[in-house]
């Protein structure tokens, strides 16, 4: 028996090898893709739409935390809070107790769109799932922790040497 838990790497030997990582990488990049053209109907990139999305979850939220969720600089972050603001989809305010704080805030149109667009992600894939096998659904209903602390780790890693110098 191990003592090793579910957050726990097996070992330092990857467990796929490059051509097992690069399908997985192509497949979660061509899903992500996809997903991305509902914004992109709605007139958002997909960078807007993530930032609207984080907004919509904490309703409030601070330009520097919502930055950090989304992997942004605090600058290029503000400039697409304006542009969802100009859009009429997020307001900021100073924050009540430190007004060097920015607070950014999910307006009734910014909420009804990222609903709007969570459901029509959501139907999709919906739709696509009740194509698959049963094999393949339990594959995928099994797969569904390990894929959320996959997602984690990459997206709270920051950059390796070789990302920072090929951007």
């Amino acid at each position: 028996m191990s003592d090793r838990t579910d957050d726990t790497p097996r070992s330092a030997t990857p467990p796929f090898d490059a051509d097992d990582v690069h399908r997985l990488r192509i497949a979660i990049g061509r899903i992500s893709r996809r997903m991305g053209m509902f914004a992109s109907e709605e007139g958002l990139t997909r960078s807007q739409s993530a930032l609207l999305t984080t907004v919509a979850r904490h309703e409030t939220i601070g330009v520097r935390e919502l930055a950090e969720i989304e992997g942004l600089n605090p600058t290029m972050c503000s400039r697409m809070v304006s542009k969802l603001e100009e859009d009429g989809l997020l307001t900021r305010s100073p924050h009540v107790d430190d007004k060097r704080v920015v607070r950014v805030h999910i307006t009734p149109a910014g909420a009804a769109l990222s609903a709007e667009l969570r459901a029509r992600r959501t139907a999709l894939f919906a739709r696509h799932l009740t194509d698959l096998s049963e094999q393949h659904l339990d594959i995928l209903h099994a797969a569904l922790p390990a894929l959320e602390a996959l997602s984690e780790r990459v997206a709270d890693s920051g950059p390796t040497p070789s990302e920072e110098a090929h951007p």
